[in-house]
């Protein structure tokens, strides 16, 4: 039973470190463009000279 007085504070804690990394990512613009990365990876940045085949 002490070990419930041990482990009840530590998992709010826990729960408090990752709704705080949570509303950290939602101010700081983590979620606000989720379909960008997706498409600029499959985007060449350098056009290819194909004039030299």
């Amino acid at each position: 039973m002490n070990i419930l007085a041990i482990l009840i504070p530590v998992a709010l804690l826990l729960g408090a470190v990752g709704l705080a990394a949570f509303i950290w990512s939602i101010r700081t613009g983590q979620y606000d463009d989720l379909d960008g990365a997706a498409r600029r990876i499959l985007i060449d940045d350098d056009p290819v000279d194909r004039s030299s085949d």
